[in-house]
């Protein structure tokens, strides 16, 4: 998932193919290394008599730090060379860390849904404080990857002792019915808002997803399919309708794939919390809720905002514009015919 699905995620850019799968590895090999460190430095269950213990848990939750940098990366890649990329992952990582640590400290938040959401929502709005620009057509690949090993993605937390395996399988099928179901609304409406009534793979391939995002969030209150497949087909639904809703740069639609389900699949959980409990827990779990989106929500604005002047920087050396979305400006090509 990390390493080939978000790798090759951005190679749909036809010269800059190179950089989006290796610059993708770089991003996340670095990303694991210090998430490692910082959950070890920040959070309490992690540090025990000053070491920092490495083991399956720790490291996959490094990876899942990671891949909210990787998301970041993806509405910024072309436009970033690898020192500003490499810069952003610290940031990221860091601020990810961090989130997770107040809402841990104040609120108490343990549930692997939360942790879903810091991702989709932190990375997001992290990635769209950056600079802006409209652009191109996805490549189906990554996105078929990413699609098939979602469920996996989404259940990777859940433990493997006898009482937590149900749990496990119900996330796993779970996930698969709404990304089944976001699939097929996904090419309905691309369809049916298409005057010539043809599917744009535009439309497809970034809500596709969509319905894998917000049933990650809303996981741990989803017990029955028709609730799963429901939230998939509201996801594909808002993720088609947003796709062109703000004119920022976001090269692999982080918006609509990641941002718009995510939040989505807060309301859903919420909802679905509050129909379960009575009145007075109901009043305590809105709060609760409202509090952790209020809280990663400024998280994510004030330090994109704060990363995004900060990569700005000439020391940084940004690209030029004419050399944005090349591989030649990195990548050396020992094939390419020079003429002098």
């Amino acid at each position: 998932m990390i390493f080939m699905g978000f790798g090759f995620l951005a190679t749909f850019l036809g010269f800059s193919g190179f950089s989006g799968s290796g610059f993708s590895v770089l991003l996340a090999a670095m990303a694991i290394q210090w998430a490692v460190l910082m959950n070890g430095f920040l959070l309490p269950q992690r540090h025990h008599r000053r070491e920092i213990h490495i083991n399956m848990k720790s490291v996959i939750e490094a990876e899942l730090c990671a891949a909210s940098a990787l998301v970041a990366m993806g509405a910024v890649h072309g436009k970033t060379n690898p020192v500003q990329l490499l810069l952003m992952a610290l940031v990221e990582v860091t601020g990810f860390v961090v989130n997770q640590w107040i809402l841990r400290t104040l609120l108490s938040v343990r549930e692997l849904s939360q942790i879903k959401m810091i991702i989709c929502i932190l990375s997001l709005y992290i990635s769209l404080c950056k600079k802006m620009i409209k652009n191109i057509l996805p490549f189906s690949l990554p996105h078929m990857f990413l699609w098939m090993f979602w469920p996996s993605f989404n259940s990777t937390l859940v433990g493997d002792h006898k009482w937590e395996r149900g749990l496990k399988l119900t996330v796993i099928y779970g996930t698969y019915l709404s990304l089944a179901v976001s699939v097929v609304m996904a090419m309905s409406v691309s369809m049916l808002t298409s005057s010539k009534g043809k599917m744009n793979m535009v439309h497809v391939q970034s809500s596709a997803l969509s319905g894998g995002v917000a049933i990650g969030v809303a996981m741990t209150a989803v017990h029955t399919p028709w609730i799963a497949m429901t939230i998939g087909f509201c996801a594909a639904l808002l993720s088609n309708h947003m796709l062109f809703a703000f004119e920022c740069h976001d090269t692999c639609s982080v918006l609509n794939v990641h941002a718009v389900p995510g939040i989505l699949g807060w309301f859903a959980l919420l909802f679905l919390q509050l129909a379960s409990n009575e009145s007075t827990i109901a009043v305590q779990f809105t709060v609760y809720h409202i509090c952790v989106l209020l809280i990663t929500a400024c998280m994510s604005l004030v330090m994109g905002t704060a990363t995004g002047l900060f990569l700005k920087w000439s020391i940084w050396r940004p690209q030029l514009d004419r050399k944005c979305f090349d591989d030649q400006a990195f990548w050396e090509f020992p094939n390419l015919v020079v003429q002098k």
